[in-house]
């Protein structure tokens, strides 16, 4: 009766987890052909869904170029508060371009962000106005809520946060200044007065007093947009559309579900009935990721796209760890139902340690990175703790309801092949001089593409600039158009296909951006004419400026330093967590092994390296580090058993060959799916991603653990 009543019980779970993914279905796709469901409210970039553009000029006509390149660092931490991606570049001498995605109300974002102008705290000596501080001393300013605990009011203020010279000064001029007011001017006009209190030598004031958390936050921005080093004003502002049309994200679209298709196709070849609950929770953890893509309003980009399809396809490795374990104990004479048991046991530290290194790089890459960065790491963070739950819970309540259910038999579960070791440890040499080669290969072209006048690697828009042309055509334009007809003119004459184009909707979709590497006289006269022939363009209606990169040198190194912390604390936590640092060294070494030989395939096949190629390497870095664990573990797990340390890493490694090779095809297959039915941005995404994808493979098998085991050994001899 207990087991009847068990299997019932897990029956009617079963049921209720059906249903669960249909009504997350339905509530995220709706149903019928003109439902949508919350699939509309996920925010998109401007390369899926277009946003707001507004220019700004700077009011001085002499600037400096260490300004501008201040000012747009500052409005793009800003134009950042609307969108992680963001972005903010300059055009021509004195211009600031600012593009919002998901955004269609330009007057409503230009009322929020305000106008930049000047910014002054002032104070009165002896009847005349004295300068206390500028915009410019200013760091930050935030709207701040409290609570009184004992009467549970609430108050209102701003907070700032001053220059270390400008704290200084501030300390000085509050002590003189108690009772007395300080006037904040903003473009001549007064938009507070607050009393001094007491002298603040922090360099954090705060303003108090204010009404309304809505007015504090008016009074927060004026402070920001006054902060910058140049003073604005507006030139124009205008709705663009999407970078992309409607064929790509189709494309990419059928390319995702070909992918998950051929994933759970092999999973139930290799794995049967542990294959197919695979599938179930691979189905389960999509659409719970744009479930959450929609509550937490994350921004979803192409390259965003192509993560989480890349995402899916590592989210098998957790279920290839556990179903290869269960298939080993049933090899090793146990039940089927023992073999369950054990194989999420064994599993659990593998997976635990794997994806917790990973998990720690991304929160420091939210932490320290920009824009697409900081993207690229919710989404990751998102997909890891997806992917945890999905194969540690869901498919484990599943395989055990099939079982409940009558599906005890082994045959339905396979049994794990007895493998010979093989002698990776002594074969080590041979694989680090493959390595060693093809790094000689890559630095080969970078001499090379020197010499030949070329930049060593192919840098795109996003950290070179380029130029912008704006077209008006005789008749109204659209995205796939653009993409069709004018964008292989433009290709023709720069010889490059690194071109981004943008039609604006408030000139009745005829007026059309052109974004390209940076043209000489001759080249803007060929295109201008290539214009006018192939669609009949008046020449004044052909306007071009040059335009910097929307990746400021702050960003970079702001992305350098994140990436460095995030790879000293995945070697402190793998240190930690095995104990022996040279596991945590090991890794490292592999890890930048896997990164070299990516940036080789970008200097031999001259891959634009744009904001993608940032993604590509941290999708690499976390893949390998979370391969070569799996394989550490094993390790670690088979000491007290092989006393022969060559012996130990060697068999160890090929307990762990197949869960290799399957997790690597899994993945393959999704970013190959991407690459053969995506378009060009898409391409230039996918075709590293699977020259890393077949380095980790490499280097986590054939490199670190034979590199641990060189190290261990050297100790050893040492002792």
């Amino acid at each position: 009766m207990k087991k009847n009543g068990k299997a019932k019980s897990i029956v009617v779970l079963a049921i209720l987890l059906v249903a669960l993914i249909a009504f997350g279905y339905v509530s995220f796709f709706g149903i019928g052909d003109t439902a949508t469901g919350a699939a509309e409210n996920i925010s998109l970039g401007l390369d899926l869904a277009g946003g707001v553009s507004i220019t700004y000029e700077a009011k001085d006509s002499k600037v400096s170029q260490e300004d501008m390149d201040d000012t747009v660092y500052k409005l793009q931490k800003r134009a950042e508060t609307y969108s992680t991606e963001a972005e903010v570049y300059q055009e021509g001498d004195r211009r600031i371009n600012i593009e919002i995605p998901g955004v269609s109300d330009a007057n409503a974002v230009l009322e929020e962000l305000g106008t930049p102008g000047s910014l002054y705290f002032l104070r009165s000596v002896d009847g005349e106005s004295e300068v206390v501080m500028q915009g410019s001393d200013i760091v930050s300013a935030e709207a701040m809520v409290s609570r009184d605990e004992k009467t549970s009011a609430t108050s209102y203020s701003v907070q700032l946060k001053l220059t270390d010279e400008a704290a200084q000064r501030f300390g000085e001029v509050t002590a003189e200044s108690i009772g007395q007011q300080i006037a904040i001017i903003y473009d001549d006009e007064l938009i507070s007065s607050p009393t001094v209190q007491q002298a603040i030598t922090d360099g954090s004031p705060s303003i108090t007093n204010i009404s309304s958390y809505e007015e504090a936050e008016e009074l927060a921005s004026y402070i920001r947009i006054g902060g910058l080093s140049l003073e604005l004003e507006e030139v124009r502002s205008q709705v663009v559309s999407a970078k992309l049309g409607v064929e790509a994200i189709e494309k990419s679209i059928q390319a995702g579900i070909v992918g998950i298709l051929l994933v759970i196709i092999m999973m139930c070849i290799v794995y049967l009935i542990p294959g197919l609950v695979s599938g179930i929770g691979l189905l389960l953890y999509t659409l719970m990721m744009l479930l959450i893509l929609n509550a937490f309003d994350i921004t979803l980009t192409i390259a965003g796209i192509a993560g989480i399809i890349l995402s899916i396809g590592m989210g098998v490795d957790a279920n290839v760890i556990i179903f290869a374990r269960i298939k080993e104990e049933i090899a090793a004479g146990n039940s089927v139902k023992a073999s369950i048991r054990e194989g999420y046991r064994k599993a659990f530290s593998a997976i635990l340690d794997g994806n917790v290194t990973t998990l720690i790089a991304a929160i420091i890459l939210m932490w320290r990175g920009y824009g697409s960065i900081r993207g690229f790491a919710q989404t990751l963070a998102i997909g890891i703790l997806l992917s945890m739950f999905v194969s540690l819970v869901v498919s484990r309540f599943v395989v055990n309801a099939l079982y409940a259910l009558g599906v005890k038999d082994a045959k339905f579960y396979g049994k794990a092949k007895t493998r010979k070791p093989f002698d990776f440890v002594g074969k080590r040499f041979i694989a680090m001089a493959i390595s060693i080669a093809v790094i000689l290969v890559g630095a080969g072209f970078f001499i090379g593409n020197g010499v030949a006048g070329n930049r060593v690697l192919n840098f795109s828009l996003e950290f070179l600039g380029g130029t912008s042309t704006t077209v008006t055509f005789d008749e109204e334009m659209t995205v796939d158009r653009v993409e069709k007809e004018v964008v292989p003119v433009v290709e023709e004459i720069t010889g490059d296909g690194n071109i981004q184009t943008q039609i604006v909707q408030s000139s009745g979709n005829k007026e059309v951006i052109i974004k390209t590497r940076e043209l000489d006289l001759e080249e803007r006269t060929a295109l201008d004419e290539a214009l006018e022939e192939n669609f009949d363009v008046d020449e004044s209606m052909i306007q071009a400026e040059n335009i910097s990169s929307t990746v400021s040198n702050e960003m970079r190194a702001q992305a350098v330093i994140a990436v460095v912390a995030a790879v000293i604390c995945m070697l402190i936590y793998i240190a930690l967590r095995f104990k022996d640092i040279r596991f945590g060294a090991s890794a490292v070494i592999g890890l930048c092994h896997d990164v070299l030989i990516v940036i080789c395939a970008y200097a031999i096949f001259r891959i634009p390296v744009g904001n993608t190629f940032v993604a590509c390497l941290l999708t690499i870095v976390g893949y390998c580090i979370n391969s070569t664990i799996v394989i550490f573990d094993r390790i670690r797990e088979n000491m007290g058993t092989y006393k022969d340390r060559r012996e130990l890493v060697n068999t160890s490694i090929t307990q762990c060959i197949s869960r290799s090779i399957f997790t690597f095809a899994s993945t393959f297959i999704m970013v190959a799916a991407i690459y053969i039915n995506g378009v060009t941005a898409i391409r230039e995404f996918a075709a590293p991603l699977m020259v890393g994808l077949v380095a980790g493979l490499f280097s986590s098998n054939c490199l670190t653990s034979p590199i641990w085991y060189m190290l261990k050994r050297d100790k050893s001899k040492k002792q």
